[in-house]
């Protein structure tokens, strides 16, 4: 391999470790059951083409997102010791270079979406908002969790959209079962800077309600996530499969909160990382195989 093709791969590999590229395992399975619940109960036929311009779509925002993200928060991921690491701060991209990905791929999203349909395009401007002001909420609301939930949750409905062009209530069921179950599981994941977060003045629900307080908030957000899902599975009319996938979901939802306790938080990042994407994944394969008998 050349000397040019290295640098090429190890560019690549930074641009996507900025954008932690692994964690779109979080939001895409549940666009994949927007998309496939679309094709199936409208009767629509399956255009690849368009699944295309699905997936894409989803890169350009959650690639926008994230690279926006790291370049706003460069300044507090240089202070803090667990973010230090991180692409910006250690200086292997530069702040300019993250800003240029986040408006390149801003752009390609909304250009993606004019030619998928017109209402997919008038809202995506409404999606990149959302997703793009997330990364300023920690300096004004304890609420920031929430917001990012709102950003995820628009990847079932998003799916649906592009398949069909409208609104249908089973979609949004599995949109606000995504806003609770990514709100919830963001506070976990906060539990590591609550005391930095104090230190800089930043919001968030562990600097705001302490571990044990936030842990009661994940905990109820995960509750109202399993009821979102078992409305959607009623609503729906779901095949027994998809009830299998719907009970290891909610086991998986509640073995994180068993992993992580108010006196021990040494597990967060499997409890984060590793249950949720398991949980995504196995849900919407067990969801699109039961749309699919």
């Amino acid at each position: 391999m050349s000397t040019i093709n290295i640098s090429i791969f190890q560019r690549v590999k930074n641009y996507l470790s900025l954008i932690k590229f692994s964690h779109t395992v979080f939001a895409l399975p549940f666009a994949l059951i927007g998309f496939t619940l679309a094709v199936i109960q409208e009767h629509k036929p399956l255009d690849w083409t368009l699944f295309v311009k699905m997936l894409l779509c989803m890169v350009f925002a959650r690639s926008a997102a994230m690279s926006f993200n790291r370049y706003l928060d460069r300044k507090y991921d240089a202070l803090n010791p667990r973010t230090a690491k991180r692409e910006i701060p250690a200086g292997i991209i530069k702040p300019q270079q993250a800003l240029a990905f986040t408006i390149i791929n801003s752009i390609l999203f909304v250009a993606t979406t004019w030619f998928i349909n017109i209402l997919c395009f008038y809202l995506s401007f409404v999606a990149l908002f959302v997703i793009l002001f997330y990364s300023y909420t920690k300096r004004i609301t304890a609420l920031c969790h929430i917001v990012l939930g709102v950003g995820l949750s628009l990847s079932p409905i998003g799916a649906y959209l592009a398949v069909t062009g409208h609104f249908a209530w089973v979609p949004l069921l599995f949109s606000f079962s995504v806003l609770t179950w990514v709100s919830g599981f963001d506070i976990i994941y906060a539990l590591q800077d609550e005391q930095f977060d104090k230190s800089q003045e930043l919001h968030s629900i562990p600097a705001a309600l302490g571990v044990k307080n936030s842990l009661a908030v994940s905990t109820l957000l995960h509750i109202v996530s399993a009821a979102f899902v078992i409305t959607a599975g009623i609503v729906g009319g779901f095949h027994w499969i998809y009830w299998v996938g719907a009970i290891f979901y909610i086991c998986l939802l509640t073995y994180q909160h068993m992993l992580v306790k108010p006196n021990d938080l040494s597990k967060v990042n499997m409890a984060f990382a590793n249950t949720n994407g398991i949980a995504s994944v196995v849900f919407a394969i067990f969801t699109i195989i039961s749309l699919l008998v």
